[in-house]
């Protein structure tokens, strides 16, 4: 085999690998949050009936991204253990929620169909603490 046919291959798998360990790494960051939810509430975050929920822990939302149908619930929640976040929303639509202390939330609703990014205010430029949703019609 052409050890220079190899070369090109191997530089594109080394320099993909910085990528996949940062998804693993928020893979296994939301796989904590959702663990402690369970440990808080008593049921995955998947059975909330009334919104979609989105994870606020080590600095990370979970899930970074969403896309939901125009009319529906997004919910906030706070599973650190000690740290607060917020949600404000970059367009300005909505003021900033209160800063959200472990085990609180705060729920907003998507009427405009579109992306929506977001960021948490204390998080956003020290800990890249932001997220999108993106609305459906």
């Amino acid at each position: 085999m052409n050890p220079q046919r190899l070369l090109p291959a191997a530089l594109l798998l080394f320099a993909a690998t910085p990528v996949l360990a940062v998804d693993d790494e928020a893979s296994a960051i939301c796989a904590e949050a959702e663990e402690r939810y369970v440990e808080l509430y008593n049921q995955p975050s998947s059975a909330v009936e009334d919104a979609e929920v989105v994870l606020m822990y080590k600095y990370n939302f979970c899930p970074a991204q969403l896309t939901v149908t125009a009319g529906t619930t997004v919910r906030w929640v706070n599973v650190d253990k000690r740290t607060s976040h917020s949600v404000l929303l970059k367009d300005g639509s909505e003021p900033e929620s209160d800063r959200l202390f472990p085990e609180e939330e705060v729920d907003m609703t998507f009427l405009i169909p579109g992306p929506q990014d977001y960021l948490c205010g204390p998080h956003w430029e020290t800990q890249n603490m932001i997220g999108m949703i993106t609305v459906e019609p």
